[in-house]
């Protein structure tokens, strides 16, 4: 998304400035183009060279130099800019902004600037605080500029506190996930898309629970790649190790019954369903309420059967595009067949678990593509993020088909 764009970042002056160094290379893995303008305070921090080093751009950093003879520098930035980045933003940036005030090189810029700006906060927790900062903070939300709210965490004065430069991956993940939201022509635009992810856990007393292996990372590259074809994205999510996207909801649960139950509460109005989640088949007939100690004789566990999640959604399905996942470790084109037919989803996905290099907490998969009256299809293995944007391509393909007839 961020391929070929104009980014103007405007670095001022912090501890957090050295890591719009790694803000810079990140905006440039993504694609695009970036020019840095540096405050004073700033340049205290870290020298033009740097930015100038990564970005490939003379920085900008005196309101009256000029770099061509015919041009205004800061206008000529201004006009250029597609997204106006202020990262990070001291308080005193922020007032400048909020007021209108044009007094060097960088509030003059994004004072003529049109495009989109974001803003991402650092400072002291009680400069943050401060009823001037959230009054100004306030009227640039009003004026339509993003604010992207700073971490919380260790700062630099010795102490925890919310006013932490967020991570560089999160700022860009965040600017992405906005211009995505706004890209009209895109696939899934304005459409919901729920995604269910992890592994379901089943309590048997407080410290204890039955579980699987599911890592969650298909159902994570599946909620972002529909994120970045334009959906709406719910994530309904059991717990993992893994970051959530971007400009997905999340919705946390640990149980299928938490899932069953977060499901149909967003189901009707959803668009298309995927359900990658490894949800469990059984759980525990009682639940105990402290520890289960050891003895010296054998602990029978009695077990009874979760409710079939997919095939109630199948029974209740009316507009969504239903999305099943089948994880097996043997006669996995057999158990998936009967899993389509019985299960009135639209596409299995059939996830061979056992395999070497895919399956569960692998960074790579391969699976097989299975729907109605159409013949399997394999999809060789790749990277998860690959494998999740082939299945939403042929999922579309399919419902565009269904629409047609």
């Amino acid at each position: 998304m961020l391929a070929g764009k104009h980014v103007a970042l405007y670095v001022s002056g912090g501890i957090a400035a050295y890591k719009a160094a790694y803000l810079v290379r990140e905006l440039v893995r993504q694609g695009a183009e970036v020019r840095v303008v540096e405050t004073a305070g700033a340049q205290a921090f870290v020298t033009p060279l740097t930015f100038q080093t990564l970005s490939k751009h003379t920085v900008y950093t005196d309101r009256f130099a000029q770099l061509a003879p015919d041009e205004v520098a800061h206008i000529e930035l201004a006009d250029w800019t597609e997204i106006a980045l202020v990262a990070p933003a001291t308080a005193d940036l922020i007032a400048k902004m909020a007021q209108g005030l044009a007094d060097d090189f960088a509030s003059t810029a994004l004072l003529a600037t049109t495009a989109p700006k974001f803003v991402a906060p650092a400072m002291n927790v009680h400069m943050w605080e401060n009823p001037a900062t959230q009054r100004n903070v306030a009227t640039l939300k009003a004026d339509g500029v993003e604010i992207i709210e700073p971490a919380t965490g260790f700062l630099a004065e010795g102490y925890s506190g919310k006013g932490r430069f967020p991570e560089p991956t999160a700022i860009v993940a965040t600017v992405t996930a906005k211009l995505l939201a706004q890209a009209t022509d895109l696939q899934l635009h304005g459409q919901s898309v729920l995604v269910t992810a992890g592994g379901t856990r089943e309590r048997l007393d407080p410290v204890r629970y039955l579980t699987n292996d599911s890592s969650g990372k298909m159902g994570y590259a599946l909620a972002t790649a529909a994120r970045d074809l334009g959906a709406q994205v719910t994530l309904i999510s059991a717990p993992t190790m893994l970051t959530v996207p971007a400009g997905v909801a999340y919705v946390g649960v640990d149980s299928a019954e938490a899932m069953r139950t977060a499901l149909l509460a967003r189901y009707q109005t959803a668009q298309m369903v995927i359900m990658a989640a490894a949800v469990a088949d059984f759980r525990p007939v009682t639940v105990a309420d402290n520890k289960i100690k050891k003895t010296t004789a054998d602990y029978t566990l009695t077990l009874t059967k979760n409710p079939d999640i997919l095939a109630e959604l199948g029974q209740q399905k009316h507009q969504q595009f239903l999305i099943g996942f089948a994880a097996e470790t043997q006669h996995l084109l057999t158990y998936a067949q009967k899993k389509l037919a019985s299960k009135r989803v639209d596409m299995i996905v059939a996830n061979d678990v056992a395999s070497a290099h895919a399956g569960f907490n692998h960074d790579t998969n391969e699976v097989t593509i299975l729907q109605p009256n159409v013949e399997p299809q394999t999809l060789p293995l790749a990277s998860k993020q690959v494998i999740a944007q082939q299945i939403l391509q042929i999922a579309l393909a399919t419902r565009r088909n269904q629409q047609q007839k």
